[in-house]
C-alpha cells in the first residue's frame, strides 16, 4: 500500500520555486562596473553621500537590466530611472519642509497614483515602484545634498549602468569574423537572438503537433513572439529603422508571422505532421543567427490547407531573408499603438484603482508607522512595502516569505562581513560583489532581498549611517505585517481579483476583434496579424495574472475561482479563429460544422463567464452578430 503525497500549497510551492537558466555573464559584468566603481570614485573626491545615492540609481537600474534589446533597455532601465528621480526630489523637499501628517497623506496619494499607472505593463511597474523607493530614501535618509542634486546623482548611476548596457557586447552572440562586422553587427545580438527563437518555436510547435506537448509549445511561441516585438519596437531618433542588418531583422520578424500562423493552425487540429515540416523553421532560426542566407529549404507537403499555408510561407520567408527587407518595417512589427487615451483607461480601470488603493494603504500606512519609531533613517519600512505590495514578485505570501527569509539572511551576512571588512575599501568591494550578483539572485525574491539587503546596508555605512542589521530585521517584519494585512482588506466598489478580471476583459475585446476581422473575410492580412498578435499577447497576460492569483493564500484565491476555465475557452476560441482564417485563405468559405463548432464555443465562453461572476465576456459575440455567422443563426 502506498503512502499518501502531501500536497505542497501553492502558495507555499511558489515561494519555493526558481528560475534556472545559464548565467547572465554579460549582465554579472555590468552589475560589477556600476554601483562598486561609482561609489569609489565618489569615496575618492570626499562625496560619499553623492556615492551613495549614485549606487543606488545604479542597483535599482540593476533590477531592471533583463534580457532583450540594447533598445529595448532604454526605455525598461531609462523611464523608471527618471521617475525615481522625480521621487527623491519630491521625497526630499516634503520631508525638509512637511509636517509628519501631510508628508504622510502626500506619500499616501504619491501611491494611489504610482499603483493605479503601474497598471499599464512592466515598465509602468518599474517607473512606479521607483517614484516611492526613491521618494521613501529622499524624504527619511538625511544626506547634505539637496533634492536636485540627489537626482541628479541617482539619474547619473542608473545613466552609467545603461552606458554599460548599450556599449558592451554580448560575448558568443556576434555574427561575423572581420572587426568592422563586429562593431556593426554587436549592436542588435539581442533583437537576433528574439527574432531566431521565433523560428525555434515555431519548429518547435511543429514537432508536438498531435501530442500533449503541443498547447505548451503554443504558449512558448506566445512568449517569442512577444519577446521579438518588444525587442524590435524600443525608442529611435528615426521613425524607420535606419540600418540594413535592423531592417533584415525587421523582414525576418514579419515572415515569421505567417509561418506561426500556419503552425498554430496545424496544432488546433491535432494531427501529427511530417518530419521535414519543422526542418525548414530550424534552418530560418540558423540564418538569423549567422547573419546568413537560408539556402535550399526543405518543402512540406501540401495535403492540407495549414500545410499548404506553411509550405508557401517557407518560400515567401526565403525570399524576405534574401531581399533583406524595405523601408517600411517599423510597420510590421504588428503591434496596437496605444494612445494617451486608452494608457489612462488602463489605470483607472478596475486592476488600477485596486491596486492603487492597496499601494496607498501600504506606503501611507508604513510611512506613518516609521515616523512614530524614528526620527531619522526611517525610509527602510516603506521601501520595504513598497516591494513586497508588487504583484509581479509573486504571490502575497510568497513575497512575504521571501522578504523575511532574504532579509534576515542578508543582514546575517551582512553583519558577519562588517566586523571584519577595512572601512570603507572593504564595505565598496562588498557593494561591487553584491552588484554583480544582482542579475543571477533575480531568479528567486528570497535571493535578491539577501543581495539587495547586502548592497544597500553597506552603502549606508559607507554614507554614515550606523550599523542597523538588527534594526532591518524587525522593520521587514513589520512591514511583512501591514501588506499582508493590506492585501487581504476588502476594498470599496472592488471584490477581489481586479487585476485578473480587467486582463481577462482586455483579452476578450481582443479576442472578438480578431474574430471578427477574420469572419469579414478581409484580405488586409497586416492587420489580421495585428489583431491575432494582440489577441496571443492579452491572452499570455490573463494566463499570467490568473497563475499569480491561484497561488494566493484561500482568502485571495477564492476571488478568482472559474477565471481559469473563461481563459482556457478563450484560449481555444483564437486559436479556431486561427485556423479559420487559414482555412479561408484556402478555401474561401467556412463549413456548416465549422460554424457550429465556433458557435458551441461562444456560447461556453459564456456560460463560464457568468459562472465566474464576470457577465458576458464579449458583449457581441451573439449569433448572427459577427459576419460570417449569420447563416448559422
Amino acid at each position: 500500500m502506498s503512502r499518501p503525497v502531501l500536497a505542497v500549497p501553492p502558495w507555499l510551492a511558489h515561494a519555493l520555486r526558481a528560475q534556472r537558466g545559464p548565467v547572465p555573464w554579460s549582465a554579472v559584468t555590468r552589475g560589477a562596473l556600476a554601483a562598486g566603481p561609482l561609489l569609489l570614485v565618489a569615496v575618492l573626491l570626499d562625496r560619499a553621500s553623492v556615492g551613495v545615492v549614485a549606487a543606488l540609481g545604479a542597483m535599482l537600474a540593476g533590477i531592471n537590466d533583463r534580457p532583450g534589446s540594447r533598445r529595448a533597455s532604454v526605455k525598461r532601465i531609462g523611464v523608471p530611472a527618471l521617475a525615481g528621480a522625480v521621487g527623491l526630489v519630491v521625497g526630499t523637499y516634503a520631508g525638509e519642509h512637511a509636517h509628519a501628517v501631510v508628508l504622510t497623506l502626500l506619500l499616501t496619494l504619491l501611491g494611489l497614483l504610482a499603483g493605479s499607472v503601474s497598471a499599464i505593463g512592466p515598465v509602468a511597474s518599474g517607473a512606479g515602484t521607483q517614484l516611492l523607493v526613491a521618494a521613501a530614501i529622499g524624504a527619511g535618509m538625511p544626506l547634505p545634498e539637496s533634492g536636485w542634486e540627489r537626482a541628479l546623482a541617482f539619474v547619473a548611476g542608473a545613466g552609467w549602468l545603461l552606458t554599460l548596457r548599450l556599449v558592451l557586447p554580448t560575448p558568443g552572440a556576434v555574427a561575423g569574423d572581420s572587426r568592422l562586422e563586429f562593431w556593426l553587427d554587436f549592436r542588435f545580438d539581442g533583437e537576433r537572438d528574439a527574432v531566431a527563437k521565433v523560428y525555434d518555436a515555431i519548429a518547435e510547435l511543429l514537432v508536438a503537433t498531435g501530442t500533449s506537448e503541443a498547447t505548451g509549445r503554443r504558449a512558448a511561441l506566445t512568449a517569442a513572439l512577444d519577446h521579438a516585438q518588444d525587442a524590435l519596437a524600443g525608442p529611435r531618433l528615426r521613425r524607420y529603422a535606419s540600418s540594413v542588418t535592423e531592417r533584415r531583422l525587421h523582414a525576418q520578424y514579419a515572415a515569421a508571422l505567417p509561418l506561426a500562423e500556419a503552425a498554430t493552425a496545424l496544432a488546433w487540429a491535432g494531427n501529427a505532421v511530417p518530419g521535414r515540416a519543422a526542418e525548414g523553421p530550424r534552418r530560418l532560426a540558423v540564418a538569423v543567427r549567422a547573419n546568413a542566407h537560408t539556402g535550399p529549404l526543405p518543402a512540406p507537403a501540401r495535403s492540407a490547407p495549414a500545410l499548404r499555408a506553411l509550405d508557401d510561407a517557407l518560400l515567401q520567408a526565403a525570399e524576405a531573408f534574401d531581399r533583406g527587407g524595405d523601408s517600411q518595417e517599423e510597420g510590421r512589427l504588428h503591434r496596437r499603438r496605444r494612445t494617451a487615451t486608452s494608457l489612462v483607461h488602463l489605470a483607472l480601470g478596475s486592476g488600477g484603482r485596486e491596486y492603487g488603493m492597496r499601494v496607498a494603504l501600504s506606503f501611507g500606512a508604513s510611512a506613518a508607522v516609521a515616523q512614530a519609531l524614528h526620527h531619522v533613517h526611517w525610509y527602510w519600512l516603506p521601501a520595504t512595502a513598497v516591494f513586497l505590495v508588487k504583484p509581479d514578485l509573486g504571490p502575497l505570501a510568497s513575497r512575504v516569505l521571501n522578504r523575511a527569509a532574504g532579509t534576515v539572511l542578508g543582514a546575517v551576512v551582512f553583519a558577519g562581513f562588517a566586523a571584519v571588512l577595512p572601512r570603507p575599501e572593504g564595505l565598496i568591494a562588498l557593494v561591487a560583489v553584491s552588484g554583480a550578483l544582482i542579475p543571477v539572485a533575480t531568479r528567486h525574491f528570497a535571493a535578491q532581498t539577501a543581495v539587495v539587503t547586502v548592497l544597500v546596508l553597506a552603502l549606508v555605512m559607507v554614507g554614515g549611517e550606523p550599523q542597523a542589521s538588527w534594526s532591518r530585521i524587525g522593520e521587514t517584519l513589520l512591514a511583512c505585517a501591514i501588506v499582508l494585512i493590506v492585501g487581504h482588506l476588502p476594498m470599496p466598489g472592488q471584490h477581489g481579483g481586479g487585476g485578473v478580471r480587467a486582463r481577462l476583459a482586455k483579452a476578450g475585446d481582443a479576442a472578438y476583434a480578431y474574430l471578427a476581422h477574420v469572419l469579414s473575410e478581409s484580405d488586409d492580412r497586416a492587420r489580421r496579424w495585428t489583431l491575432r498578435r494582440e489577441a496571443y499577447r492579452t491572452l499570455a497576460e490573463a494566463h499570467a495574472a490568473i497563475d499569480l492569483a491561484a497561488a494566493e493564500l484561500p482568502a485571495l484565491a477564492r476571488h478568482t475561482q472559474g477565471t481559469g476555465e473563461v481563459a482556457a475557452t478563450l484560449e481555444r476560441i483564437v486559436d479556431t479563429t486561427t485556423a479559420y482564417a487559414v482555412h479561408l485563405d484556402d478555401t474561401g468559405h467556412l463549413t456548416p460544422q465549422d460554424t457550429k463548432r465556433l458557435t458551441e464555443l461562444l456560447d461556453e465562453l459564456t456560460e463560464r463567464s457568468k459562472r465566474a461572476g464576470l457577465g458576458r465576456l464579449l458583449p457581441a459575440a451573439e449569433q448572427g452578430t459577427l459576419p460570417g455567422l449569420r447563416a448559422a443563426g
